[in-house]
């Protein structure tokens, strides 16, 4: 009996020695990984973000963990995550290319491919024809804001009763970016997921049909999807017409999940502190008086807006993991060794709620982004979109749909926790992106000043 103790104890030694010796020199510390299993016993497969923080407080702001044999990097807090994206920003600025994701989508696109010329280029022209197609201009102002007209029209149908607001985010957002990338809207009544995945096929309809026509000269007229489908035609380009689906996938995916979940969050928040939110429409009634509609340029005249609308991108934490990032060369950071193709995953959450970077690190509140004479300031520590040059492709036009639609929508109606509906849940639901739990909302109009 003795023996077959002895004998047991030498194999649990054997692999813990076997594990922990596997970490390379210098490597990032972490737990004690599992024969195949790696770190997966250390984390909870319906939610994560509470095991990536226990670890982080025991560990460090930065640590190791093993997803089976495959070895990956935490980065929290701003300092190590600066450090990397931004002061070392190429060496970390490559994709995991053997991820599941990978394999289905075959790395087109722009999120996940992986660092070098190629993406370079893409990158590049996806920044440059969102600008011409009127990204920053007003003529994005105004696909944004003909979009809320249909969106106020449902709301003002729905006075009276309860309202489920998640369709109806979604639809607003994902209509403004399949203009852009499709040169159409959706009807509301007929638009589910499936129909996301409609929108995507229509690019051979349109390629094939009167859309072909449009002449290339009046650039701010004619779909995304024709720039990449004429880009294709160059022999000198990498463009290719099996890019495109992914292409228009990155892009929509990049222009509306993020967007339509923290308005999600975000209205939550103004329905259950109605303080704030009726403090946010006395600064949009008297900045917008005599004036029929917002404009994006009034955000500088709207410094509580804005604080309320960048502490809605904070408690909503939409991306909390940002999008994974490999090294591309041999590396260090905060003193570690980070070997070349080395998984990296930047834990945004350890930022947005950082003790000591905001005033308030918990719960809603607007004074994170003002100043002791309430004038709008943004801490280093605010990187929803994450940092670098794989930052979020759409931040430009989440930032100018939350503000339009924020301000319009406000403006024009109060939005009510229902008395019946009993406590808020603010509990996220975990997935890729954040969203809040489903709600109901009431609505009712307001007087315009």
């Amino acid at each position: 009996m003795f023996v077959s103790f002895f004998l047991l104890w030498l194999i649990i030694c054997f692999f813990i020695i076997q594990f922990k010796s596997r970490r390379p020199k210098n490597f990032p510390p972490g737990p004690i990984t599992l024969p195949l299993l790696g770190n997966l016993h250390n984390l909870s497969l319906d939610n994560p973000l509470q095991d990536f923080e226990r670890l982080r407080l025991k560990y460090g702001n930065i640590y190791s963990l093993y997803l089976g044999s495959k070895p990956m990097v935490m980065l929290c807090g701003v300092q190590a995550i600066k450090e990397a994206l931004v002061n070392k920003a190429v060496e970390f600025a490559g994709r995991p290319q053997d991820m599941y994701v990978n394999i289905t989508t075959e790395s087109k696109g722009v999120i996940l491919a992986d660092y070098g010329p190629r993406w370079k280029e893409h990158r590049r022209f996806a920044l440059m024809t969102l600008r011409n197609f009127g990204l920053g201009k007003q003529s994005m102002e105004e696909r944004i804001l003909a979009e809320l007209q249909h969106t106020s029209a449902d709301l003002e149908s729905s006075i009276g009763k309860f309202l489920s607001p998640q369709v109806m985010f979604h639809n607003a957002s994902s209509n403004i970016i399949c203009q852009v990338l499709f040169g159409m809207r959706f009807d509301y009544n007929d638009w589910t997921m499936k129909e996301i995945v409609r929108c995507f096929t229509e690019n051979a309809k349109l390629a094939n049909g009167p859309w072909a026509m449009v002449s290339l000269n009046n650039h701010n007229n004619i779909p995304l999807i024709f720039a990449m489908f004429f880009r294709c035609n160059d022999p000198d380009s990498t463009f290719s017409e099996d890019l495109l689906s992914m292409y228009s996938l990155d892009l929509h995916f990049a222009g509306t999940d993020t967007t339509s979940n923290t308005l999600l969050t975000g209205f939550l928040y103004l329905m259950t502190n109605p303080d704030i939110q009726e403090r946010c429409q006395a600064e949009i009634d008297r900045v917008l008086e005599g004036k029929d509609k917002a404009c994006f340029e009034d955000r500088h005249n709207m410094p509580y807006v804005q604080a309320v609308i960048h502490e809605m991108q904070r408690i909503a934490n939409t991306v909390p993991l940002s999008v994974f990032h490999n090294t591309t060369k041999d590396t260090e950071v905060m003193g570690y060794t980070i070997p070349k193709g080395t998984m990296v995953i930047p834990n945004l959450s350890s930022v947005l709620s950082e003790e000591g970077q905001w005033k308030f690190p918990r719960g809603f509140h607007p004074e994170n982004f003002l100043n002791d004479q309430g004038e709008f300031v943004k801490p280093e520590a605010f990187m929803p979109f994450s940092a670098g040059p794989r930052m979020c492709l759409g931040e430009g036009l989440a930032r100018m749909e939350l503000f339009l639609i924020t301000v319009t929508l406000l403006r024009k109606f109060k939005f009510i926790w229902p008395e019946d509906a009993g406590e808020p849940d603010y509990t996220p639901v975990y997935g890729v992106t954040l969203t809040p739990k489903p709600y109901f909302m009431k609505v009712q109009l307001r007087e315009m000043h």
